[in-house]
């Protein structure tokens, strides 16, 4: 006869002990993003949102779900934890604002080859850090223990996003009109897209070390890696309470062309000017390094523009003075004419940066 085993879940990879510790963990930072919309804490089955109908005419809910991609890679390599997770409610909040939506709530999924209490508070801290910033409520999420499908040290993010605007006040391309203007938001740095093509320009071609000071960023590689997304959810929210916006583009995967090309209507084009700013010296960093071509720059970075704002030409200096009381970068990057090309591209970049 075979011999008895007494088999169990942890003894399979799955330590619920682990788990529970970690819910504990990440309940304080859950309660300070608490709006008086929350019912009840972190821990039950589901979340509750006390959705106050009164406040909206004709309330329209829009949702957004987002990852971080490949950026977690430098976060396991250098052992930092506690900042993408800013990365990912922005990827998710500021999708959602570009409808004009304000972000109400977020519910995470973090998937992880083994539960690490202090990395799971660690991950989650960043997540409330974002959440406060967008002024959304951490409802709660996810923790999936996966051993034999990622490895001891391996994660994954993810998260889902609710947002409320009134029906009358969805932004769109229906609202775009020849002769408005797109204003510039400034970026962070690389935010959380192009992370496969920079690492493998950064880390792989040029072989820089992550601990490695680089004079053109005044810090190391890892630290200008690792910079979090910048959250414009409340920002662009201020300015459209106070300017004329006829629509966003959140800058992310595809660049300036294609995603301000998803919010301009056809028989309109963005005629957009690089002369208007100078990227961030990691963008040339990566350009010179890994010899990539403009084109594919352009494609797959930001480029320094986060989001997009295009607005009314008569509220120009309203939208740039919001912004800029807001601390948030930004300038004339171009505006929006009737495209002599029904079929033809709906966002041009033109001319050249300086000192670039």
């Amino acid at each position: 006869m075979s011999e008895s085993v007494n088999a169990t879940y942890a003894a399979a990879g799955v330590d619920i002990d682990a788990g529970d510790e970690a819910v504990e963990l990440l309940k304080p930072h859950a309660e300070r993003t608490s709006r008086p919309e929350v019912l009840g804490g972190v821990g039950g089955f589901a979340g509750l949102f006390s959705l106050k109908l009164d406040r909206w005419k004709e309330p329209v809910l829009a949702s957004s779900t987002d990852g971080v991609g490949t950026k977690i890679a430098v976060a396991q390599a250098l052992d930092k934890h506690d900042t993408v997770g800013i990365d990912l409610v922005a990827m998710v909040v500021d999708d959602l604002v570009v409808t004009g939506a304000e972000p109400l709530f977020l519910q995470d999924y973090i998937a992880v080859g083994k539960v690490r209490p202090q990395r799971i508070e660690a991950l989650v801290s960043g997540i409330a850090e974002g959440c406060v910033q967008a002024g959304a409520a951490l409802l709660g999420g996810e923790t999936a223990e996966h051993p034999g499908l990622m490895g001891e040290h391996d994660y994954d993010l993810s998260a889902t996003g609710i947002g409320v605007v009134e029906a009358a006040d969805v932004l769109g391309p229906d609202r775009v009109r020849p002769g408005d203007v797109a204003i510039a938001m400034g970026s962070s740095g690389l935010h959380s897209n192009g992370y496969s093509l920079a690492r493998h320009v950064l880390l792989e071609i040029a072989r820089m070390p992550l601990e490695g000071h680089v004079e053109e960023f005044g810090r190391t590689l890892g630290e200008e890696l690792l910079e979090p997304t910048r959250i414009y959810a409340k920002d662009c929210l201020a300015l459209a309470a106070e300017a004329e916006v006829r629509t966003f583009a959140h800058i992310t995967g595809g660049g300036l062309e294609a995603n301000l090309a998803r919010v301009i209507p056809h028989g309109l084009e963005a005629r957009l000017e690089r002369g208007t700013w100078t990227p961030a010296p990691v963008f040339a960093l990566i350009g010179q390094r890994g010899k990539v071509q403009r084109a594919e720059m352009e494609k797959t970075f930001n480029m320094g523009v986060g989001m997009v704002a295009v607005v009314g030409a008569e509220d120009v200096d309203r939208a740039l003075a919001v912004l800029t009381a807001r601390h948030v970068p930004a300038w004339v990057l171009g505006e929006i004419r009737t495209s002599d090309n029904a079929e033809g591209p709906r966002a041009v970049l033109s001319g050249d940066h300086p000192r670039f």
